[in-house]
């Protein structure tokens, strides 16, 4: 049977862990000799994109445990999108880990772990990992969606995050997960509304990885926050942004008449999902 939970798949992934089993090979060198006429982008009806990758850089693995949850500081690898298509093994990096930060590592873990998944309940896709959350009554509001997609909610750390992934195609971790769960929970708004929307916006789009993310941020997922934790966005500014510094760098209106009020009270949206949440499970 395919593990469900990931701290268990974690432990016997670790305990299967050999380190024959990440030998890094270089490429073939006689490969680059051939000379391929590939067709231009104009040729395919494409145009190159003002978006650009990042370099990535793996320099600040080291204390990669310390500053992973701070989005102003801005040394994360940008390693993503690289090893999402298959630029950079994930056995080179699964190597560097093991010697650098057991942090990181896990999160690679995580990312096979989300994969299995995806492999062994294809229904993921398009529905709940845990059935008994069909029942949840989205309120799906299209105008509070769109918002949310602008980064316009009034909520600046949400806002950031948005405007961060539409302006270059990147959002921190943290930030992803502060988003999302807004999204769900305080907007009500179904999952797979903000994962497709994800998947159009994100250099590193995995489908796996964003299928379980954000199943886990709405509750629905095999190994979830719990619906009930909902995430009060002031308090994670306090945390990880407390001086501002990310939320001024995106939201270059914040401290303008320009820069639209909450469009939801925190503690009313908070109540608000948990009914609908305990609705849908007893229905």
């Amino acid at each position: 049977m395919p593990y469900t939970v990931f701290t268990p798949y974690k432990n016997k992934w670790l305990s299967k862990f050999t380190e024959s089993l990440i030998s890094v090979y270089n490429p073939i060198s006689n490969f680059y000799k051939f000379k391929l006429d590939f067709p231009s982008l104009e040729t395919l009806g494409f145009t190159e994109s003002p978006i650009k990758v990042q370099p990535y850089n793996l320099v600040h693995l080291e204390t990669y445990d310390a500053i992973r949850d701070y989005p102003f500081i801005d040394q994360t690898t940008y390693v993503s999108p690289y090893l999402r298509f298959g630029l950079i093994s994930p056995r080179k990096l699964i190597k560097i880990a093991l010697k650098k930060n057991a942090t990181y590592l896990s999160e690679l873990i995580w990312r096979e772990f989300f994969m299995q998944i995806l492999f062994h309940f294809p229904k993921v896709v398009t529905e709940n990992f845990k059935s008994k959350y069909n029942q949840i009554v989205w309120r799906n509001n299209e105008q509070d969606f769109e918002k949310w997609c602008k980064g316009e909610t009034g909520f600046p750390i949400v806002d950031a995050g948005m405007r961060q992934l539409n302006k270059t195609g990147y959002m921190h971790n943290r930030v992803r997960m502060i988003t999302a769960g807004f999204l769900c929970k305080h907007l009500l708004i179904d999952w797979r509304w903000g994962e497709a929307y994800f998947a159009e916006k994100l250099l590193d789009y995995d489908l796996s990885a964003n299928n379980g993310n954000w199943q886990w941020a709405a509750g629905t997922g095999c190994d979830a926050a719990p619906y009930f934790r909902i995430f009060n966005p002031s308090e994670q500014i306090k945390k990880f942004d407390k001086e501002l510094k990310y939320i001024n760098k995106w939201v270059t209106n914040f401290n303008e008449l320009s820069y639209p009020q909450p469009i939801v009270e925190h503690k009313f949206a908070r109540e608000r999902a948990l009914l609908a949440y305990k609705k849908g499970l007893n229905s």
